[in-house]
């Protein structure tokens, strides 16, 4: 068989076709090509990224503000629960304590206030005025009525125990201040009796007040006259006890009754020379 003749003019279709394509799958793409392929590859995987994060989002606020309320109703009714045991005990001891010292003080105020003797007023004022100079009587007294308790004594005057301290008062006041003198300052008389208790060099020394000068005298002269049956100053007390008039103080100075009453009453002669060895 006589082979196909082959010139320069038979056309090589297919094989120049197959050749095409080779060289151009083996040629390299042009720089702008290559470019858009990168670019194309990044977005993709910054999508890939943004997703990934959107759900870690996601999930993380779902635990957050959906689980964990639930999780933590379930342990925390036990503390809530204690929590609130401990605040109701203590709700119930302050309500309780509340309640108490309301009913003292309802009770107290409801006792009716104590009363107080003739005896008893005249040292609860004489401590009153001993205790502290700048103390007065105020104006607003009548000193021809018993004075209120409260403005003279500094315990409560409805308490349970009013009556015992009333007494307490009574002691303590004239054991301090045996010899009580309310005189004048410009009286002779009140100037003898005063020369007559230095002579004696009395231990605790003589408490005097001197009641004609003091701002209180319009109220407190009269109260003395009611409380001692006197009618004039001085007023010698000794041990609680009014000694009378100069006269009567006089005539006891010379029996020596004066000395024996004011030894009963606590106080004691100090002698001056032994005094001054010491």
């Amino acid at each position: 068989m006589p082979l196909p003749r082959i010139t320069s003019r038979t056309p090589l279709r297919e094989s120049s076709s197959s050749s095409l394509e080779k060289a151009q799958s083996t040629l390299p793409l042009p720089p702008a090509l290559s470019f858009m392929a990168v670019k194309n590859a990044r977005k993709t995987r910054s999508r890939a990224a943004l997703l990934v994060f959107l759900s870690l989002v996601f999930i993380s606020s779902y635990i957050f503000f959906v689980q964990r309320p639930a999780l933590s109703t379930s342990i925390v009714p036990h503390r809530t629960a204690a929590a609130s045991s401990l605040a109701e005990a203590l709700d119930a001891m302050r309500n309780s304590h509340l309640a108490s010292g309301a009913g003292l003080r309802k009770s107290s105020s409801n006792r009716p206030q104590v009363e107080l003797t003739s005896e008893q007023e005249l040292a609860a004022v004489s401590s009153f005025l001993a205790s502290l100079a700048a103390n007065v009587i105020p104006s607003s007294v009548d000193p021809s009525k018993p004075i209120d308790p409260q403005l003279v004594l500094e315990f409560d005057t409805r308490g349970s125990r009013a009556n015992e301290e009333v007494e307490v008062m009574v002691e303590d006041v004239w054991s301090r201040n045996p010899v009580f003198l309310y005189s004048k300052l410009y009286s002779p008389i009140s100037r003898e009796i005063k020369a007559t208790l230095l002579s004696m060099n009395l231990y605790p020394a003589p408490t005097i007040i001197d009641v004609d000068i003091r701002p209180d005298a319009d109220v407190l002269k009269p109260m003395l006259m009611r409380l001692t049956s006197l009618s004039d100053l001085p007023i010698l007390i000794i041990g609680g006890k009014p000694v009378g008039s100069i006269t009567e103080v006089r005539e006891m100075v010379e029996t020596g009754e004066l000395q024996r009453r004011i030894r009963e009453a606590g106080a004691v002669t100090v002698d001056k020379r032994k005094k001054n060895k010491k």
